[in-house]
């Protein structure tokens, strides 16, 4: 009787948890705190665009060239349409020569769907900060990369949606990249000032034709 018991309160503790996470399809990965960001990201994102955002992460060694769509075919009972699948495999193998490992894929429920976002983009957003080389371990950057990709994929399509987002992360990679070209531009605009319009304009203004 007292294992029943404890049973059910244990049973009791963790249904609220079961219950909420309902956009991450597969956890070999995430902690607790990443987790909870996605969810409510994915949340805002359902209640705002109507469009289901899930996670696959799974530490699953799959080989070259495997099927990440045929794998995503797994899960399709348990998600609702229209959705947009972001799965990341660390120990994918992408090259069996290289023995190189690490794959995402952005698995969506239809053409208008994944019309919505920049996969590439939202690739890089969860490669880079893998790539990076600093003091965090394997199992932080790969938490941080899922949340980074996840937060630029519900941005991007909040955004084709012409709707924002509260719960997402800032890209400081895409604020940079943004920045640069800023002043490339503005670089470009001067040269042009300088050694076209400028002779022109002052000739022009010197009665000079």
């Amino acid at each position: 009787m007292f294992k029943v018991q404890v049973r059910f309160a244990l049973l009791a503790l963790l249904l609220p948890l079961l219950l909420n996470a309902t956009h991450i399809l597969k956890d070999d990965i995430l902690k607790p705190e990443a987790s909870k960001l996605v969810e409510d990201m994915a949340e805002e994102l359902l209640q705002k665009t109507g469009i289901n955002g899930y996670v696959v992460a799974t530490n699953e060694r799959f080989p070259e060239r495997f099927n990440l769509v045929a794998f995503s075919k797994k899960y399709e009972a348990n998600i609702s349409k229209p959705y947009v699948m972001l799965i990341f495999a660390p120990r994918a193998k992408i090259t069996q020569k290289s023995e190189e490992t690490g794959r995402v894929a952005l698995i969506s429920s239809d053409k208008a769907i994944a019309e919505l976002y920049d996969k590439n983009d939202v690739i890089d957003a969860t490669i880079d900060v893998i790539a990076a080389k600093d003091k965090n371990s394997k199992e932080d950057k790969y938490n941080i990369g899922v949340v980074q990709g996840f937060s630029e994929l519900a941005d991007q399509i909040a955004a084709s949606k012409n709707v924002k987002m509260t719960t997402t992360l800032p890209n400081e990679t895409r604020y940079i990249i943004t920045v640069l070209q800023v002043i490339v531009i503005i670089g470009a605009l001067l040269v042009f000032w300088m050694f076209m319009f400028r002779p022109i304009f002052m000739r022009i203004k010197n009665g000079k034709q």
